[in-house]
């Protein structure tokens, strides 16, 4: 069992609470924001373990907010998954030039969120 934090950024309120609880019944700490600018705020005092992150958000999108993260040397080390509903090569890559490790297309597999955020927090 563990007790990482993860902090997930997404505008859309369902899909922020199936992704906190999901997170949590695998046994992490999630803490959701509703946006990049909260998440942002989040990253300054908290110092989680990873960052799930919707690519389309207002104002501070994901991929935004993935640089934001990489640009502080506490948050280097950071696992980071972007998403979003578009399947367009370009939104992977995107995500990927931005910093994030991982990219994963919605819906999202709650199996295969846990065992990315898995595998990521064990590389670190």
């Amino acid at each position: 069992m563990t007790s990482d934090l993860i902090l997930v950024a997404e505008d859309d309120s369902d899909i922020r609470e199936l992704l906190t609880v999901t997170l949590e019944s695998a046994g992490y700490r999630a803490v959701g924001a509703k946006d990049g600018h909260t998440a942002a705020r989040i990253l300054e005092v908290a110092r989680p373990a990873g960052l799930i992150t919707d690519i389309q958000m207002p104002a501070v999108n994901g991929l935004d907010l993935c640089r934001m993260a990489r640009l502080n040397p506490a948050n280097r080390d950071m696992a980071i998954v972007v998403m979003s509903a578009n399947t367009h090569a370009y939104d992977a890559d995107a995500g990927l030039d931005a910093g994030a490790d991982r990219y994963l297309a919605k819906p999202l597999s709650p199996r295969r969120l846990i065992a990315e955020m898995r595998d990521l927090l064990a590389a670190r």
